[in-house]
Formats: structure tokens, sequence, C-alpha cells
């Protein structure tokens, strides 16, 4: 049972001090010498006064209310959350990273510079690409750079501007942002009865109009999108370009390359494939790789090898798109995804996604005896159940997902893609053990048993977190999240 934390407030005492700051002994300077006498404060802060060890605590208490992929299994899918080796960031912390200015020149930061060149190659094997930038600093971010990439591309080569780029139904909602964002109109794609891409929808849509489809392989179902060569050359045959989600990727490294498939971009989360889990808004790193005519309109700076072995950044690209990312991007994530490709190598690479493919079906498969799975053909990493009998029954998948809570997961994507009724996406990952997966399978069947026999305890639930059940609509509307006297 969670014991309540109060408010860091409730604990402040008057004349209370955690650490003194000596007043300066610089003479004659004043803060209204530097700062506007209007901005200044008149009255001090409201700030609690605790001591050192209360604050720490506080915050130390708080932190191990939250679920993280160290404490268990964090199933989300299509934001995949797989174990984080602490060797990387081990790497991430040594002072000869961590410690670098980013207005250092490029000869101080040689070492540095050679980790983003050596990552750059790899991300160009694994994808099949010819130039890679890492500068975006999350998926959608990637997504965004490659509007603009396409957006670039048919400006100079026809001298006019394209209007739409094609998406699926089952898009991430990111997609049709990222092309609203770079200045085009979303035209969405339907699915057919085996939930993949529908042929003959997309030959009626794709035609002079059409800059490029951004598609997700495999796809949002986690299925493997079998006909994506005969999609590539409608979209290629209207002129249009092929981009790659590259959320899934962690069901194509090393077994498969999107170029090959016809892809002209894509996107790499190293934050969900090589590691860095992102849970609670970042940091993350989005890079994306191009093939080879679309390398001039990549953003500035490239890191460049020079003949006598010199990396450096090379900002003079006539036809760039411009910087989508300030100085190194979120390096600490760059350093990570190295590490962890490194560690793992071509062997590795390709004996990671196998097993990520395994564990998802084999999840699938012990969960198919109680949970509805409408789209099973060519599931990859991650699939889509449907809580259609359990609703039946009076309990919807929110509160599945309440109850899973309860048993110290974290629950999955829920009502998510929209085109399956009462949704729950499920991926493994490979970092978890096939005790791992008997548990959730056991908990899931559980669940399941509960609803005829004691359905309200699934309507209550969680009952063993720090906080039970909201009232989501109205702390969505209504958030109260600042603390007054």
């Amino acid at each position: 049972m969670f014991v309540k934390t109060p408010l860091i407030f409730d604990e402040s005492r008057s004349g209370s001090q955690g650490t003194p700051i000596p007043h300066s002994d610089v003479p004659g300077l004043e803060l209204t010498d530097i700062i506007d006498n209007s901005l200044l404060r008149t009255e001090p802060a409201e700030l609690p006064q605790v001591t050192e060890p209360e604050v720490v605590r506080h915050f130390v208490n708080l932190s191990v209310k939250n679920h993280h992929i160290d404490k268990d299994f964090y199933p989300l899918g299509s934001c995949t959350m797989k174990y984080n080796p602490k060797i990387n960031d081990a790497l991430a912390a040594l002072p000869e990273f961590a410690g670098l200015h980013p207005l250092q020149s490029d000869n101080t930061v040689q070492g540095a510079l050679q980790l983003m060149w050596e990552l750059e190659q790899m991300l160009q094997k694994i994808t099949g690409m010819d130039g890679v930038t890492l500068q975006p600093s999350a998926g959608a971010q990637g997504e965004f750079t490659g509007a603009l990439v396409i957006r670039k591309y048919h400006d100079q080569t026809a001298g006019h501007r394209r209007h739409f780029i094609l998406i699926p139904e089952t898009a991430h909602g990111t997609n049709p942002a990222s092309v609203v964002s770079a200045g085009f109109k979303p035209k969405v794609v339907k699915s057919n009865d085996r939930g993949k891409i529908d042929l003959e929808d997309l030959k009626a849509k794709a035609d002079a109009e059409t800059a490029g489809m951004m598609l997700t392989q495999p796809n949002t179902l986690g299925l493997f999108e079998n006909d994506i060569e005969a999609i590539a050359s409608i979209v290629h045959s209207a002129g249009g370009l092929m981009y790659m989600d590259g959320a899934n990727l962690n069901a194509l490294a090393g077994l498969t390359r999107p170029s090959d498939m016809g892809f002209d971009i894509t996107h790499i989360n190293l934050h969900k494939t090589f590691s860095t889990p992102h849970g609670g808004g970042g940091p993350g790193a989005g890079p994306i790789g191009v093939t080879k005519k679309l390398i001039p309109f990549l953003p500035i700076p490239v890191i460049h090898r020079t003949e006598d072995g010199k990396f450096i950044r090379d900002y003079n690209k006539p036809d760039s798109i411009g910087n989508v990312h300030s100085f190194f991007g979120n390096f600490g994530v760059l350093v990570r995804a190295w590490g962890y490709i490194r560690m793992l190598g071509e062997s590795g690479v390709r004996h990671m996604t196998r097993s990520a493919i395994i564990n998802a079906n084999y999840l699938k498969a012990k969960l198919a005896p109680v949970y509805n799975i409408p789209f099973t053909e060519g599931t990859m990493h991650e699939f889509v159940i449907s809580g259609t009998r359990q609703k039946e029954r009076g309990v919807r998948v929110l509160d599945i997902a309440k109850a899973l809570l309860d048993y110290g997961f974290h629950a999955p994507t829920i009502y998510f893609p929209i085109n399956v009724s009462e949704s729950m996406m499920i991926e493994p990952t490979e970092t978890e053990s096939r005790q791992t997966l008997d548990k959730f399978a056991e908990a899931m069947h559980e669940i399941d048993k509960i609803i005829d026999s004691d359905p309200e305890r699934i309507h209550s639930a969680p009952v063993n977190t720090p906080v039970r059940r909201l009232d989501e609509t109205r702390a969505n509307r209504n958030p109260n999240l600042r603390w007054r006297p």
C-alpha cells in the first residue's frame, strides 16, 4: 500500500534552510544595473523552506512511485519502451561527452564528431539510405524534416509545389500534423479487410498533385505491408516520394532495409529502436536517412570527414532546407544509440529484431483464446487486440488498462489505432523474458475472469497505485497544476 506523500509546501517550516547563499562581494553592482527594475520581485518568492535532506527524500519518494522500465514491464504499443542498458548511461555521462560546450570549435570536439559520423554510417547501413542527418530530436520532427525535404525536392525539380501527401487511415497522429506543418494537405488512404493499404484506393488518390506518401512499415496494426513494392511503384509513377515512418524499425533492423522496399526517406527513432526509453516526453532523437538524390536538401551542418581524417561541420550546402536543431542535437541520445549498436554488432541487431518479432507473436498466441485479435496475418513486433468480447460483458478496454496497473504493469496503448473497436496495442520488445510475458498474459486472463465474478473490482481499479482513478475529462479540461497558499 502506498503512503501518501505530502506536498513539499506542507513540509515547509519557517526558518528551515537547505544551503546558505552568500551575499555578492562584487562592489558597486546592483541587480537593477543588469535587470530592469520592473522585472524584479518586490517580495520574496513563495518557495518552501526545507532542509537539504528533506528536499532529497521528498523527490526520491516521488520518483519511486512513477512507473518506468526499470521497475517492470512497459508494453506500450507504437512507442517502443525497451530496457536501456546501464552502460549506455555510463557512456553518455562521461565528462568528455557530458562536459562539452556547444560553442567549442570543431578542433576540440573531434571525438564527439567522430562518434556522430560513425553513427550516421551505421544508420545508413541499417536503412540502406545514402545520407543521414542526426539533427531531428524526435520522430515527429524527423517526419517534419522529411516533409520539408520532399517540398524542397519538388520545388527544385518540378519548379512548382505539389499539395498532397498520402497517409493511411491507421497513421500515427503525428503524420498528418507533420504534413500540415510542412505546408501540405493530408489525403487519407483506406485499409483493406486485411488491415493493410487498399491498392485500388491508393491508385485512385495518387495523382499529379501527390508530393509523396508517408507510410509506417510495418503498419500501426503491427502488420507488414507485403504489397510495399506495388505501393511504392504507384506513388513513384505519380511523381511522388515514399517516406517511411520509422516508428516500427524494431521489426526490420538487420532483416530488411527501407531502401530495398522503395522508400526515399525514413526516420529512425534512436530513443526507441536503439534504447533510451523516452517516457515522460523525452529526450529523443529522430534522424532521417535519404536516397542520393535528396542528400543536397538535408539540414545543415553536415558532418564531413576530410581526406586527412579530420571531422568538420560543413555549412556550405546551398540547397539545404536549413537548420532544424541547434548545435549537436540531443547528443546524449546519440551516444546511447552508438553504444547500443556497437555492442550488438550486425548479428546482434538481427537477433534483436527476431527476438522482438518472436516475443510479440508468442504473447499474441497467449492472449488469443480470451481476447479478439481482428488482424493477425503478418504480425511483426507488436499486435492489436480488441476488447469487444469484454465490452459485451460490461467492461471497456479503459477498465482493463486501469486494472493492469494493480498487477505492476504499465498499461499498453488503448483506443489506437482507431479502426479497431476497443483497441489495445501491445509491444513486448526483445528485452523482455518469456517469464515476464507469461506473467503479463496471466494477468490479462485473470482480469477477464474477474469481469464475470466481480466486475466492480475492474471498474474501480486501480486501487494499489499512488493515485486512484481520476475524472480524466475534468483533469484535462480543468487541470490543477499550481500550488496556491
